[in-house]
Protein backbone atom coordinates (compact mmCIF):
# COMPACT_ATOMS: atom_id res chain seq x y z
CA UNK A 1 0.00 0.00 0.00
CA UNK A 2 0.84 3.51 -0.73
CA UNK A 3 2.59 5.54 2.17
CA UNK A 4 3.68 9.47 1.87
CA UNK A 5 5.57 10.34 5.17
CA UNK A 6 5.41 14.10 6.30
CA UNK A 7 6.77 15.80 8.90
CA UNK A 8 5.08 19.47 9.27
CA UNK A 9 6.45 20.59 13.13
CA UNK A 10 4.73 23.90 13.47
CA UNK A 11 1.22 24.82 13.89
CA UNK A 12 1.07 26.96 10.49
CA UNK A 13 2.56 23.57 8.88
CA UNK A 14 -0.35 21.60 10.48
CA UNK A 15 -2.87 23.96 8.46
CA UNK A 16 -1.12 24.41 5.45
CA UNK A 17 -0.56 20.35 5.05
CA UNK A 18 -4.25 19.72 5.99
CA UNK A 19 -5.57 21.26 3.34
CA UNK A 20 -2.72 19.15 0.68
CA UNK A 21 -4.36 16.12 2.60
CA UNK A 22 -8.09 17.25 1.82
CA UNK A 23 -6.68 17.26 -2.02
CA UNK A 24 -4.76 14.31 -2.40
CA UNK A 25 -7.20 12.25 -0.71
CA UNK A 26 -9.14 13.11 -3.50
CA UNK A 27 -6.78 11.50 -6.04
CA UNK A 28 -6.03 8.44 -4.34
CA UNK A 29 -8.34 7.82 -0.91
CA UNK A 30 -5.94 4.61 -0.04
CA UNK A 31 -2.62 6.36 0.35
CA UNK A 32 -1.57 6.08 4.27
CA UNK A 33 -0.05 8.88 5.58
CA UNK A 34 2.26 9.04 8.81
CA UNK A 35 5.22 11.23 10.36
CA UNK A 36 4.94 14.08 12.49
CA UNK A 37 2.02 16.45 11.98
CA UNK A 38 -0.64 17.72 14.66
CA UNK A 39 -3.74 18.10 15.24
CA UNK A 40 -5.55 19.20 11.62
CA UNK A 41 -3.58 16.23 9.89
CA UNK A 42 -4.29 14.15 12.59
CA UNK A 43 -8.31 14.47 12.18
CA UNK A 44 -7.52 13.86 8.63
CA UNK A 45 -6.03 9.80 9.51
CA UNK A 46 -2.69 11.10 9.79
CA UNK A 47 -0.41 8.79 12.08
CA UNK A 48 1.75 10.95 14.25
CA UNK A 49 4.64 9.18 15.50
CA UNK A 50 5.72 12.01 17.87
CA UNK A 51 3.60 14.16 20.35
CA UNK A 52 3.32 17.15 17.85
CA UNK A 53 3.71 19.58 20.72
CA UNK A 54 7.54 18.65 21.70
CA UNK A 55 8.05 20.14 18.68
CA UNK A 56 7.21 24.06 19.15
CA UNK A 57 10.56 25.58 20.07
CA UNK A 58 11.79 28.47 18.41
CA UNK A 59 15.02 29.82 18.41
CA UNK A 60 18.59 28.61 18.70
CA UNK A 61 19.27 27.94 22.72
CA UNK A 62 15.89 26.95 22.54
CA UNK A 63 16.73 24.09 19.92
CA UNK A 64 19.68 23.51 21.90
CA UNK A 65 17.94 22.53 25.25
CA UNK A 66 16.10 20.14 23.36
CA UNK A 67 18.70 18.10 21.07
CA UNK A 68 18.47 14.72 22.91
CA UNK A 69 14.45 14.72 21.92
CA UNK A 70 15.98 15.80 17.96
CA UNK A 71 18.46 13.02 18.30
CA UNK A 72 15.67 10.34 19.43
CA UNK A 73 13.80 11.50 16.29
CA UNK A 74 15.88 11.50 13.69
CA UNK A 75 16.62 7.88 14.78
CA UNK A 76 13.31 6.67 15.20
CA UNK A 77 12.83 8.35 11.71
CA UNK A 78 15.77 6.64 9.94
CA UNK A 79 14.29 3.35 11.20
CA UNK A 80 10.82 3.85 10.04
CA UNK A 81 11.67 4.27 6.70
CA UNK A 82 13.81 1.38 6.51
CA UNK A 83 10.83 -0.66 8.01
CA UNK A 84 7.36 1.35 5.92
CA UNK A 85 9.76 2.17 2.69
CA UNK A 86 7.62 5.55 1.72
CA UNK A 87 6.73 5.97 -1.76
CA UNK A 88 7.69 9.86 -0.65
CA UNK A 89 9.10 12.03 2.15
CA UNK A 90 7.72 15.36 2.00
CA UNK A 91 8.93 18.27 4.16
CA UNK A 92 7.54 21.55 5.45
CA UNK A 93 9.51 24.48 6.34
CA UNK A 94 10.92 23.49 9.81
CA UNK A 95 14.54 23.62 8.30
CA UNK A 96 16.81 22.24 10.98
CA UNK A 97 15.27 18.77 11.12
CA UNK A 98 14.26 19.13 7.76
CA UNK A 99 17.36 19.26 6.52
CA UNK A 100 18.61 16.23 7.79
CA UNK A 101 15.84 14.09 7.50
CA UNK A 102 15.68 15.05 3.59
CA UNK A 103 19.36 13.41 4.09
CA UNK A 104 18.66 10.28 4.90
CA UNK A 105 15.65 9.62 2.47
CA UNK A 106 17.84 10.72 -0.39
CA UNK A 107 20.63 7.97 1.09
CA UNK A 108 17.58 5.34 1.29
CA UNK A 109 16.90 6.42 -2.51
CA UNK A 110 13.25 7.73 -1.44
CA UNK A 111 11.75 10.61 -3.55
CA UNK A 112 11.75 14.20 -1.22
CA UNK A 113 9.49 16.55 -2.16
CA UNK A 114 9.95 20.08 0.10
CA UNK A 115 6.73 22.05 0.76
CA UNK A 116 7.44 25.52 2.02
CA UNK A 117 11.16 25.46 1.81
CA UNK A 118 13.61 27.04 4.68
CA UNK A 119 13.76 30.97 3.77
CA UNK A 120 17.27 30.95 2.24
CA UNK A 121 16.58 34.58 1.05
CA UNK A 122 16.95 35.49 4.86
CA UNK A 123 19.12 33.50 6.64
CA UNK A 124 22.17 31.09 6.12
CA UNK A 125 21.67 31.17 2.42
CA UNK A 126 24.39 28.88 1.30
CA UNK A 127 21.60 25.62 2.71
CA UNK A 128 19.96 26.53 -0.99
CA UNK A 129 22.85 24.03 -2.21
CA UNK A 130 21.73 21.73 0.37
CA UNK A 131 18.12 21.62 -0.36
CA UNK A 132 18.55 21.50 -4.23
CA UNK A 133 20.86 18.24 -3.47
CA UNK A 134 18.73 16.37 -1.45
CA UNK A 135 15.63 16.74 -2.64
CA UNK A 136 13.79 15.91 -5.66
CA UNK A 137 11.32 18.94 -6.35
CA UNK A 138 10.75 21.98 -4.58
CA UNK A 139 7.40 23.96 -3.92
CA UNK A 140 7.95 27.46 -2.97
CA UNK A 141 5.39 29.51 -1.91
CA UNK A 142 7.16 33.31 -3.07
CA UNK A 143 7.62 34.45 -6.56
CA UNK A 144 10.97 35.35 -5.47
CA UNK A 145 11.79 32.16 -4.19
CA UNK A 146 11.11 30.68 -7.68
CA UNK A 147 14.37 32.58 -9.36
CA UNK A 148 16.56 32.17 -6.13
CA UNK A 149 16.25 28.06 -6.81
CA UNK A 150 16.73 28.22 -10.65
CA UNK A 151 19.91 30.30 -10.64
CA UNK A 152 21.38 27.48 -9.47
CA UNK A 153 19.61 24.36 -11.62
CA UNK A 154 16.93 23.24 -8.68
CA UNK A 155 13.74 21.66 -9.63
CA UNK A 156 11.24 24.21 -8.41
CA UNK A 157 7.58 25.42 -8.89
CA UNK A 158 5.80 28.22 -7.64
CA UNK A 159 2.86 26.63 -6.12
CA UNK A 160 1.28 29.79 -4.41
CA UNK A 161 1.00 31.11 -1.10
CA UNK A 162 -1.47 28.91 1.01
CA UNK A 163 -2.91 31.83 3.07
CA UNK A 164 -4.70 32.85 -0.06
CA UNK A 165 -7.32 29.54 0.25
CA UNK A 166 -7.28 28.91 4.11
CA UNK A 167 -8.22 32.28 5.01
CA UNK A 168 -12.23 32.24 5.48
CA UNK A 169 -14.72 33.99 7.77
CA UNK A 170 -17.85 32.70 9.22
CA UNK A 171 -19.19 35.65 10.95
CA UNK A 172 -20.05 38.98 9.83
CA UNK A 173 -18.90 41.98 11.79
CA UNK A 174 -22.13 42.22 13.24
CA UNK A 175 -21.86 38.40 14.66
CA UNK A 176 -18.56 38.78 15.72
CA UNK A 177 -19.22 42.24 17.77
CA UNK A 178 -22.22 40.31 19.25
CA UNK A 179 -20.60 36.87 20.19
CA UNK A 180 -18.32 38.66 22.28
CA UNK A 181 -20.14 41.77 23.40
CA UNK A 182 -18.01 44.10 21.93
CA UNK A 183 -18.77 47.85 21.28
CA UNK A 184 -18.32 49.26 18.03
CA UNK A 185 -18.39 52.60 18.70
CA UNK A 186 -14.64 51.70 19.72
CA UNK A 187 -11.27 50.64 18.64
CA UNK A 188 -10.83 47.41 18.31
CA UNK A 189 -6.81 46.46 19.04
CA UNK A 190 -6.00 42.49 18.36
CA UNK A 191 -3.31 41.34 20.21
CA UNK A 192 -1.43 37.97 18.97
CA UNK A 193 0.54 37.20 20.57
CA UNK A 194 1.70 33.08 18.96
CA UNK A 195 1.35 29.78 18.79
CA UNK A 196 4.16 28.55 20.82
CA UNK A 197 4.66 28.36 24.65
CA UNK A 198 8.07 30.67 24.53
CA UNK A 199 6.26 33.05 22.24
CA UNK A 200 3.33 33.32 25.01
CA UNK A 201 6.21 33.61 27.73
CA UNK A 202 8.14 36.48 26.26
CA UNK A 203 5.42 38.51 24.48
CA UNK A 204 2.46 38.37 25.67
CA UNK A 205 3.51 39.74 29.42
CA UNK A 206 4.01 43.08 27.16
CA UNK A 207 0.93 42.79 25.92
CA UNK A 208 -0.92 42.45 28.50
CA UNK A 209 1.50 45.53 30.21
CA UNK A 210 0.60 47.59 27.30
CA UNK A 211 -3.27 47.40 27.68
CA UNK A 212 -3.27 47.95 31.45
CA UNK A 213 -1.28 51.60 30.43
CA UNK A 214 -4.35 52.02 27.96
CA UNK A 215 -7.01 51.17 30.16
CA UNK A 216 -5.71 53.91 32.55
CA UNK A 217 -5.67 56.59 29.78
CA UNK A 218 -8.59 59.28 30.39
CA UNK A 219 -9.58 58.58 26.64
CA UNK A 220 -9.47 55.42 26.88
CA UNK A 221 -12.03 54.35 23.65
CA UNK A 222 -10.54 50.68 22.94
CA UNK A 223 -11.89 47.01 22.91
CA UNK A 224 -8.90 44.39 23.75
CA UNK A 225 -8.77 41.95 22.17
CA UNK A 226 -6.67 38.53 22.20
CA UNK A 227 -6.32 35.27 20.25
CA UNK A 228 -5.83 32.18 21.84
CA UNK A 229 -4.13 29.15 19.44
CA UNK A 230 -4.84 25.42 20.37
CA UNK A 231 -0.97 24.65 20.59
CA UNK A 232 -0.11 26.51 23.46
CA UNK A 233 -0.30 26.10 27.55
CA UNK A 234 -3.79 27.42 28.61
CA UNK A 235 -2.63 27.37 32.23
CA UNK A 236 0.16 29.30 31.21
CA UNK A 237 -1.68 31.42 29.40
CA UNK A 238 -4.60 32.23 31.36
CA UNK A 239 -1.79 33.01 33.64
CA UNK A 240 0.05 35.62 32.34
CA UNK A 241 -3.21 37.31 31.20
CA UNK A 242 -5.20 37.49 34.83
CA UNK A 243 -4.62 41.29 35.70
CA UNK A 244 -6.36 41.92 32.74
CA UNK A 245 -9.05 39.59 32.59
CA UNK A 246 -11.76 41.14 33.80
CA UNK A 247 -11.70 43.49 30.47
CA UNK A 248 -10.70 41.72 27.79
CA UNK A 249 -12.16 39.41 24.97
CA UNK A 250 -10.41 36.41 24.19
CA UNK A 251 -10.91 34.84 20.99
CA UNK A 252 -11.54 31.39 18.85
CA UNK A 253 -12.07 32.81 15.25
CA UNK A 254 -8.58 34.25 14.34
CA UNK A 255 -8.91 35.62 10.71
CA UNK A 256 -12.35 37.54 12.19
CA UNK A 257 -10.09 39.03 14.58
CA UNK A 258 -7.85 39.96 11.45
CA UNK A 259 -10.25 41.48 9.60
CA UNK A 260 -12.62 43.08 11.76
CA UNK A 261 -10.11 44.73 14.33
CA UNK A 262 -8.68 48.41 13.70
CA UNK A 263 -5.34 47.72 14.59
CA UNK A 264 -3.22 43.81 14.92
CA UNK A 265 -0.58 44.02 17.38
CA UNK A 266 1.32 40.34 16.67
CA UNK A 267 4.22 38.49 16.82
CA UNK A 268 6.13 37.65 13.47
CA UNK A 269 5.60 35.40 11.27
CA UNK A 270 2.59 33.90 9.38
CA UNK A 271 0.14 35.66 11.13
CA UNK A 272 1.65 39.08 9.69
CA UNK A 273 1.15 37.58 6.64
CA UNK A 274 -2.19 36.80 6.83
CA UNK A 275 -3.33 40.14 8.54
CA UNK A 276 -1.49 42.04 5.91
CA UNK A 277 -2.86 39.35 3.06
CA UNK A 278 -6.45 40.27 4.72
CA UNK A 279 -5.28 44.47 4.64
CA UNK A 280 -5.26 45.73 8.52
CA UNK A 281 -2.67 47.65 9.84
CA UNK A 282 -0.55 45.95 12.36
CA UNK A 283 2.48 46.45 14.46
CA UNK A 284 4.93 43.43 14.38
CA UNK A 285 6.59 42.33 17.06
CA UNK A 286 9.56 40.01 17.67
CA UNK A 287 11.14 38.78 21.11
CA UNK A 288 13.38 35.70 21.70
CA UNK A 289 16.44 34.68 24.17
CA UNK A 290 19.51 37.20 24.02
CA UNK A 291 21.71 34.40 23.05
CA UNK A 292 18.78 33.35 20.35
CA UNK A 293 18.91 37.28 18.96
CA UNK A 294 23.03 37.21 18.96
CA UNK A 295 22.72 34.20 17.39
CA UNK A 296 20.45 35.17 14.50
CA UNK A 297 21.97 38.27 13.74
CA UNK A 298 24.78 36.45 12.69
CA UNK A 299 23.61 34.86 10.10
CA UNK A 300 20.35 36.99 8.65
CA UNK A 301 20.76 38.17 5.28
CA UNK A 302 17.71 40.63 5.54
CA UNK A 303 17.12 44.31 7.64
CA UNK A 304 13.50 43.51 8.19
CA UNK A 305 11.46 40.74 10.21
CA UNK A 306 7.46 41.30 9.33
CA UNK A 307 6.68 39.00 6.24
CA UNK A 308 4.55 41.74 4.60
CA UNK A 309 7.41 44.19 4.31
CA UNK A 310 10.04 41.22 3.23
CA UNK A 311 7.51 40.56 0.58
CA UNK A 312 6.70 44.00 -0.84
CA UNK A 313 10.37 44.78 -0.75
CA UNK A 314 10.11 47.91 1.91
CA UNK A 315 8.73 48.91 5.46
CA UNK A 316 5.33 49.08 5.20
CA UNK A 317 3.72 48.17 8.91
CA UNK A 318 6.66 49.16 12.05
CA UNK A 319 8.63 46.18 13.58
CA UNK A 320 9.51 46.02 17.26
CA UNK A 321 12.56 43.41 17.73
CA UNK A 322 13.56 42.61 21.93
CA UNK A 323 14.18 45.66 23.87
CA UNK A 324 12.14 47.73 21.42
CA UNK A 325 9.11 45.32 22.50
CA UNK A 326 7.20 47.33 25.37
CA UNK A 327 4.43 48.97 26.12
CA UNK A 328 6.09 52.65 25.51
CA UNK A 329 7.07 51.71 22.34
CA UNK A 330 4.04 49.18 21.37
CA UNK A 331 1.53 52.39 22.14
CA UNK A 332 3.54 55.04 20.50
CA UNK A 333 3.04 52.97 17.05
CA UNK A 334 -0.76 52.45 18.13
CA UNK A 335 -1.10 56.56 18.42
CA UNK A 336 1.19 57.16 15.14
CA UNK A 337 -1.19 54.81 12.65
CA UNK A 338 -4.43 55.31 14.54
CA UNK A 339 -4.55 59.11 15.02
CA UNK A 340 -3.28 59.81 11.38
CA UNK A 341 -6.13 58.58 9.02
CA UNK A 342 -3.85 59.62 6.35
CA UNK A 343 -1.07 57.25 7.31
CA UNK A 344 -4.19 54.65 8.52
CA UNK A 345 -5.35 54.50 4.73
CA UNK A 346 -1.48 54.70 3.05
CA UNK A 347 -0.77 51.22 4.69
CA UNK A 348 -3.99 49.32 4.05
CA UNK A 349 -3.67 50.33 0.02
CA UNK A 350 0.46 49.45 0.41
CA UNK A 351 -0.71 45.71 2.24
CA UNK A 352 -3.04 45.16 -1.22
CA UNK A 353 0.21 44.61 -3.07
CA UNK A 354 0.42 41.27 -1.53
CA UNK A 355 -2.76 39.85 -3.29
CA UNK A 356 -0.87 41.15 -6.32
CA UNK A 357 2.38 39.08 -5.69
CA UNK A 358 0.30 35.82 -4.75
CA UNK A 359 -2.35 36.00 -7.60
CA UNK A 360 -4.84 33.04 -7.77
CA UNK A 361 -2.43 29.81 -7.30
CA UNK A 362 -3.81 27.05 -4.99
CA UNK A 363 -1.46 25.84 -3.35
CA UNK A 364 -2.27 23.12 -2.29
CA UNK A 365 -4.20 21.43 -5.25
CA UNK A 366 -0.64 22.08 -6.83
CA UNK A 367 1.21 20.54 -4.14
CA UNK A 368 -1.09 17.48 -4.29
CA UNK A 369 -0.42 17.03 -8.22
CA UNK A 370 3.12 17.15 -8.13
CA UNK A 371 3.30 14.49 -4.77
CA UNK A 372 1.17 12.06 -6.72
CA UNK A 373 3.21 12.85 -10.26
CA UNK A 374 5.86 12.13 -7.90
CA UNK A 375 4.70 8.63 -6.64
CA UNK A 376 3.85 7.59 -9.82
CA UNK A 377 6.56 8.38 -11.67
CA UNK A 378 8.60 6.34 -9.05
CA UNK A 379 6.44 3.32 -9.34
CA UNK A 380 6.63 3.57 -13.07
CA UNK A 381 10.15 3.18 -12.79
CA UNK A 382 10.35 0.19 -11.06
Amino acid sequence: MKNIFILAGERSADIHTSEFLKQIQKLDSKIKFWGIGGPKMQNLEFESIFPFERFSVIGFAEILKHLAFFYQVINKIKKEFIKRKPNLVMLVDYPGLNLRIAKIAKNLKIPVLYYISPQVWAWKKKRIYKIKRYTDKIAVIFPFEKELYEQIGANVEFVGHPISEEITFQLTKKEFAQKYKLDESKKWLAFIPGSRDVEIKRILPEMVKTIQKLKKRENNNYEFLISLADTVSKKHFYQIIEPIKNYISIIDEIYELMKYCDLVISKSGTSTLETGYIGTPMIVVYKTSFLSYLIAKHFVNIDMIALPNIVAGKKIVPELIQKEVNPTNIINNIDLILNDKKNYKKIKKELSILHEKFGNKKASRNVARIAFSIINETENKE
